[in-house]
Parts: C-alpha cells; structure tokens; sequence
C-alpha cells in the first residue's frame, strides 16, 4: 500500500487521507489483536545477575504465539538470561536468526537441548536468510561457521539431529502475525556494514564475503515499523526500505545492533537524515550500534530521553511501544 503525491487536488488530498486512514485502521486490528512484548535476552550490557556479552537476542511475546530473535554469542549466555529473569522459552517455536556470525547463532543448540523436554516442538523452527550456510573461509583457507562450528553444514546437521528444521527465507515474508522478515536485503544504499576478511566461493573464486545473508525483522505496529536487526550488516537505510516496501508506513523505532560504532560522521548523519524522514519515534540500540553513535542520532533527531535506550539484559518494549529499562539502564 502506497502513499500518493499530493498536487493541488483536494480529490489528491481526500485519496491520501483515506488510504492512510486505511492503513491505520488495518495496522491497528493486527497489531492490537497480536500484540508483542520485546524484551532483551542478550547485549553488551548486564543487569545485576545477567550474563552480558558481545552479541545480541530479543523476544517477541505474544498473546497468539512468540518468536526468539538470535541466540547470543556463548552457548549458555541467553540460556542463563532467561532462567535469571523467569522468561519461559518452552513455548516459543519460532526462531530468526539474523545472520550467520557466531555471536547471533551461539546458543540456538543448547536452548533447543534445554526446552525440547518440556515442548518437543519448542525452538524447532528456524528462519535464516538464503546464503546462511554459505562455508565462510579466512584468507589462509580456515573454515568459520555458525556458533561454535567451523563448517556450517555440520552445524546444520547437529540442529538437525535436534528436531531444528531450518527455513531459507529468500524474500519478505510474514511468518507470525504482524511480523515480517526481510530476508536478504538489496544493497542499494549502504554497500556493506560490518568486518571484513572471510570469504565465499563464487563461481570457482574466492569473493569478500559482504553477508548476503542478512536479514532482519520488522513489526507492524499501529502507529508503524519497528526494526529489529541483529547488526544491521545490509545496512539500516536499505533494510528501513525493504520493510516500507511491504508496507509504506514509518519506521517507527529501531531495536538491535546496527554496526554504527565505528561509523564516520558522514554516515551518522545520513543514517540520521534517514530516519528522521522515516519518523522515527523510539531508539534502543543495542550491541553494535555503539552508545556515541546512538545519542548522536536521538541528539540530531531532538528525541526525549524517555524514547532511547542503550539497551541492557532485561530492558523492554511494552505493547504501547514504551521503554522499561533494566536496572543499570
């Protein structure tokens, strides 16, 4: 559903008014009747009693059904989190990882061993991007693959042996109510955001491997999208795009890790730019978004600072789109 131009026309004007009067009603009846509660299961940052690391994950709990966003860097760490604030995996199905880095893929086996007794079916879907079990190499030929594996197909093959049945998302695509995958992101702004030094094999030939793969989540809201991204290696604008391409409403809040924290100025200030066109409203920038980099865009954006967070084991998002902060936040 698109936004027309307005021109002159008070017909325009009545078109426009409608289609967003639309947009709101029927955003509004999904959002309101599968509501999400997101709170944050791993970052950089910790609460007294939580695990912190450099990674991230986040549930999305609704009344209907729940979805786990990334599984945290060591094995144990968003295992430990969720015992440490009374969050109940064992009924949640549903899975993305966001990409195939380790610290976004680490603890997707244990919590699958932990829960399955209690829910065989629990954490048994899994949705990646297509080109996640691409073999990623270093320049001297060593293997690097997802969590703690060196070959991405054995550890394909281990969740397998689990129950795990793996979904290879190559487009949008909705797989709870209000919630959407982006599936690979085209790079038609930012070219590439994230480390360098692996490879793919394409073709016969060794090619910088620039995370095709990557893939992150958006939540229709009422009032419009949020965001949620594991890095944001494709690139906060480009993924922003896609999601407005399934449905052209704002992006109202971004959640995650967007590999902002060694961006330059220039960057900064045209991820800004960005988002204050997109409307955005509310920021909890976790992970690799990087604390400088997040207040330089809520300061550029005049954003309160009851609407950013750093983001911290615990923190959440209410249904009503309002921060809770952890207790070190």
């Amino acid at each position: 559903m698109k936004h027309h131009t307005v021109k002159h026309s008070f017909g325009h004007i009545v078109v426009v008014r409608c289609i967003c009067l639309i947009f709101s009603v029927v955003a509004s009846s999904i959002a309101l009747a599968n509501p999400y509660k997101i709170t944050v299961l791993a970052t950089n940052i910790s609460d007294y009693g939580g695990l912190g690391e450099w990674s991230f994950s986040a549930l999305f709990e609704g009344e209907e059904e729940s979805v786990l966003f990334d599984t945290g860097f060591k094995s144990d760490t968003v295992l430990h989190n969720v015992l440490h604030l009374g969050v109940d995996l064992s009924k949640v199905e549903k899975v993305v990882l966001s990409h195939f880095h380790s610290d976004h893929t680490g603890g997707l086996l244990v919590l699958r061993d932990y829960f399955v007794e209690a829910n065989p079916k629990a954490l048994s879907t899994v949705y990646v991007a297509k080109g996640f079990f691409k073999q990623r190499v270093t320049a001297e030929g060593v293997e690097v693959g997802p969590g703690s594996f060196t070959s991405a197909i054995t550890f394909k093959s281990e969740a397998e042996k689990r129950g795990i049945n793996f979904i290879e998302i190559g487009s949008p695509t909705e797989i709870a109510p209000a919630l959407w995958l982006t599936g690979p992101v085209p790079r038609k702004v930012e070219a590439y955001n994230g480390p360098k030094g692996l490879f793919i094999n394409v073709d016969g030939q060794a090619t910088p491997d620039i995370i095709m793969d990557d893939q992150s989540l958006g939540y229709l809201t009422p009032k419009g999208w949020l965001m949620t991204s594991g890095c944001g290696h494709a690139g906060l604008i480009n993924t922003g795009e896609v999601l407005q391409g399934i449905e052209d409403a704002p992006v109202v809040s971004i959640v995650g890790g967007f590999h902002l924290w060694r961006a330059s100025n220039q960057v900064l200030n045209q991820t800004a730019d960005w988002l204050e066109n997109a409307g955005l409203e509310l920021m909890m920038g976790g992970h690799c978004t990087g604390i400088a980099a997040a207040e330089t865009i809520a300061s550029q954006l005049g954003l309160p600072r009851s609407h950013i967070s750093h983001a911290a084991i615990g923190s959440v998002i209410t249904p009503d789109l309002k921060i809770i902060r952890s207790s070190v936040e």
